[in-house]
């Protein structure tokens, strides 16, 4: 049985029976055979159906953004953000889907030869729980443009949203056996990703599910896209707009109240105005109101569940064993939930979880530096590779940085890290490969293929 717990007062909303291997055996034949009847339709067609999907979007947005935050506990503001973000990237697909994959000609000896973009088949997701609506749309309307079928295994606390986003692909009108959600445990992946009519994995996560899905993929030869965790680095250099940068850098660490793998994590600052901007964040940060996620005057809500809070917990702790300095927060308060405060700490250095691992929660970890060159170096010293953001008046001087020194799959001058349907999106490293969105996204899950005339 699965359980879906509200994380703001621990209480059951709903339990899912899990579904037997022959049922989940059976909607994959479906599937596939859902696919095989939808590669033939024209974009047109699937254009017009995923704008339906989009207009469900907006019109529902209020009790979409509600099951979001009841079910993971992300403040509500930011689930309504999130679900017009969704009906953003099913627009864009339904308006781009046939420009990116026409044919494409190339100059050859034959009298004709081009590129053509084909469906794969069944594409299986397997999505978090920290973007429940985005992280499923955000490949979903890509997937089903190009023609592909897709079936969905959603991480368990928020299968409620998973199974309303099977609803709004069949209200939308595509094909009852297009689009269909799995309600399984991780246990039951493998045998999934291993079924004949899987043709492609697609994965936001761990690092250490990333390299297990890949690792069962690979050994089936099915093409994979990973976007997993980040330690995304913020450089703060000297002739920085303080109020500005500070401002922005508090934003982009309690965005999901801290729970994004593009959230900022680490803030690399030079020496020589690491006081100023310390004093600033910590203040900014300590305005942050935390409560019910329910309730649009707070920030930020509780994490996603209770084990996820102690985790984040223990990193704190062993960190300040190491020698990190609590500067605020850091305390579980005594209030039903899984709430965690605020947190920053300074005098951060290797070896400390603060430093080295990701930290998924609201938790800021302060780096002082002596200058460009070191902030540079501290901000690609990691085995993660997702976004980063570099902070500085001169944005010639941001941008070189940006584009020739960071390592990372995103990095933004005088801005947070955040991803956008016209842009590609995923990480180097240990953050994954392939990319999300834009023309790139949309092309990962297609045969590319060679076609010559004589």
């Amino acid at each position: 049985m699965l359980e879906s717990i509200n994380p703001a007062n621990e209480e059951l909303i709903h339990q899912y029976e899990e579904m037997s291997d022959a049922i989940v055996s059976g909607i994959l034949d479906k599937t596939n055979s859902g696919y095989h009847e939808w590669k033939l339709t024209s974009f047109n067609h699937r254009s017009g159906l995923m704008k339906n999907a989009a207009k469900i979007l907006h019109e529902r947005k209020e009790e979409f953004a509600k099951l979001m935050t009841l079910e993971m506990g992300k403040p509500i503001l930011q689930s309504k953000a999130e679900v017009e973000k969704c009906a953003w990237v099913c627009d864009y697909y339904a308006d781009n889907a046939e420009k990116f994959l026409a044919n494409e000609i190339i100059k050859t000896e034959f009298s004709k030869s081009y590129v053509s973009f084909q469906p794969l088949g069944v594409v299986l997701a397997i999505m978090p729980w920290n973007f429940p609506f985005w992280q499923v749309f955000r490949f979903a309307a890509p997937t089903l443009m190009a023609g592909n079928a897709s079936v969905l295994k959603h991480a368990s606390n928020v299968m409620g949203c998973a199974i309303a986003i099977e609803k709004i692909f069949n209200d939308a009108g595509f094909l009852e056996n297009l689009f269909r959600t799995l309600v399984i445990s991780s246990k039951k992946v493998e045998a999934v990703i291993r079924n004949k009519n899987v043709q492609a994995v697609t994965l936001t996560g761990s690092t250490p599910a990333g390299s297990t899905v890949a690792s069962v993929a690979g050994s089936e030869i099915k093409k994979t896209v990973l976007e997993l965790g980040g330690s995304d680095p913020y450089i703060i250099l000297e002739d920085v707009d303080l109020e500005s940068a500070a401002e922005i850098c508090v934003n982009a660490r309690l965005i999901n109240s801290g729970q994004s793998c593009i959230a900022a994590k680490r803030f690399i600052v030079v020496e020589e105005i690491y006081k100023m901007f310390e004093e600033l964040f910590v203040q900014k940060m300590k305005s942050k109101k935390m409560g019910n996620p329910l309730d649009e005057s707070n920030h930020l809500g509780p994490q996603a569940r209770t084990d996820l809070r102690n985790e984040l917990h223990d990193q704190v702790k062993r960190s300040i064993t190491k020698g990190a300095k609590l500067l605020l927060g850091g305390e579980i308060p005594n209030v039903k939930g899984a709430y965690y405060p605020p947190t920053v700490l300074s005098n951060i250095s290797p070896g400390m979880p603060a430093y080295d691992d990701e930290i998924f929660g609201p938790v800021a970890s302060l780096i002082k530096v002596k200058n460009e060159k070191e902030a540079i170096k501290v901000a690609n010293a990691t085995s993660f590779g997702l976004g980063a953001a570099v902070f500085t008046k001169d944005n010639e001087r941001g941008e070189k940085i940006a584009e020739k020194e960071l390592v990372a799959g995103s990095c933004f001058v005088n801005d947070s890290v955040r991803s956008d349907p016209r842009l590609p999106f995923g990480g180097v490293k240990e953050s994954g490969y392939g990319r999300e969105l834009s023309v790139l996204g949309i092309r990962e899950f297609v045969n590319i293929k060679t076609v010559c005339r004589k």
